[in-house]
């Protein structure tokens, strides 16, 4: 960014330094704030990377790494085209700026923390938030996002005995917590995929037909999609579609569960302790907090025997949905057009950047969540990729992004 002539400035926080940008004011015209993260996820587990995590490898046509599509490589787009631009010797037709924190993967914590401060709102005033951290909605058919959910993260512990036990001699006399963490998750959810939190639809808003009609007219099939997977079968909330449930339904994960011996060979203990790592995708309209609330009242109502469980609250973020009509996402339908040679599809993605929802409040500005990476391409997992062709397609309708967007009337 400084070498493209940008001003620019590391904004110091109580943890990682937000990177700010901008280039100069364009007066009457709208004003862009592209924002990213350069913080990624934990590569582990190592052993099953082709290649080391963070030495960008190209293969196959794609270049390999952490944070490649996720979301390093997305926002560096950007970055170029307005170096690009800048190098043209054109003036950019309006005012870009940028903001790339670097504790997204974590909730931005830090990032929420300088949104609320006094001098946020006059820095980061703009008239769109344009983001790049999601998918095309297949390889060769672009996609402009309208709507992510949100997230609650938390990590539960199931304590029992003081100390490990012999299992010969009280094991069946004592509380397993493994045992109790198993059944009490198997509780979260019933077979038709339905949570069992008291009150966890309440502020759930049905789909549309429209909406609905809109996903089924995608050309999605179940049948590659589990292909792609690598699974024989796909499971979710009866009534709704494979799209429906990544998209517009809620829905509860386990990311980790442990205890007790987890060594080579054998060890007959009873654990004095268990625990599980596990989410809930938000849909508009639900907040992290009610969840915390109600996960709180289901532990408090379902606590075995012998056991006593923690409940610690990781991170989350509320969903948001924008309006699909906005003429920001028919300026970003131009330049996706240009770029790419066809129309973007509309639509919503199941992942969560918990910031935009706050972002949008604080600037009230509108969003732009346009993905030039694949379904496929590993974000979170191993061997993490972005397409090195996707790649210069973002670059182009990029650039093309901030002559349409330039047009929009403020």
């Amino acid at each position: 960014l400084q070498a493209a002539g940008l001003k620019t400035e590391l904004i110091e926080t109580a943890g990682p330094p937000l990177v700010y940008a901008e280039t100069a004011p364009v007066p009457g015209k709208p004003v862009a704030l592209v924002y990213g993260h350069y913080d990624v996820q934990p590569p582990e587990p190592l052993e099953l990377w082709k290649t080391p995590p963070f030495e960008p490898t190209e293969r196959d046509g794609n270049l390999y790494a952490r944070g490649a599509t996720d979301d390093k490589g997305q926002v560096l787009t950007h970055v170029h085209s307005v170096a690009a631009w800048i190098a043209s010797g054109q003036p950019l037709p309006m005012q870009v700026k940028f903001v790339i924190e670097g504790e997204e993967e974590v909730g931005s914590e830090q990032f929420a923390d300088y949104l609320a401060r006094p001098e946020a709102a006059e820095k980061l005033a703009c008239d769109v938030v344009v983001i790049s951290d999601s998918s095309q909605y297949a390889k060769g058919q672009p996609a402009i996002t309208y709507g992510l959910r949100g997230i609650a993260y938390f990590e539960l512990h199931f304590k029992g005995p003081k100390q490990d036990l012999h299992s010969g001699s009280f094991g069946g006399a004592v509380n397993n917590p493994a045992i109790a963490l198993s059944k009490f998750l198997t509780k979260m959810i019933d077979e038709d995929g339905h949570i069992q939190l008291p009150g966890f639809y309440d502020a759930v808003q049905p789909l549309q037909p429209e909406e609905r009609a809109n996903w089924a007219g995608l050309n999605f099939s179940d049948e590659d999609f589990a292909k792609e997977l690598g699974v024989d079968a796909l499971l979710g909330e009866t009534g709704y579609t494979t799209l429906e449930r990544r998209w517009g339904r809620p829905s509860f994960d386990i990311h980790g569960l442990w205890s007790g011996y987890q060594g080579e060979g054998g060890k007959t203990i009873v654990p004095a302790q268990a625990a599980a790592k596990i989410s809930f995708r938000l849909v508009p309209n639900q907040t992290p907090a009610e969840v915390a609330q109600q996960l709180a009242q289901f532990v408090a109502e379902n606590t075995p025997p012998g056991i006593r469980i923690e409940v610690i609250d990781l991170h989350g973020g509320p969903g948001v949905v924008v309006n699909p009509q906005s003429p920001f996402i028919a300026a970003a339908q131009k330049a996706v057009t240009g770029a790419f040679g066809k129309p973007a599809v509309l639509i919503r993605e199941g992942g969560s950047i918990p910031i935009v929802s706050s972002m949008v409040e604080r600037l009230g500005a509108d969003v732009l969540l346009l993905g030039w990476g694949l379904s496929d391409d590993g974000a979170h997992s191993p061997n993490e990729k972005f397409n090195i062709a996707d790649y210069y397609l973002g670059i182009r309708a990029s650039a093309h992004l901030w002559q349409h967007l330039a047009t929009v009337a403020k």
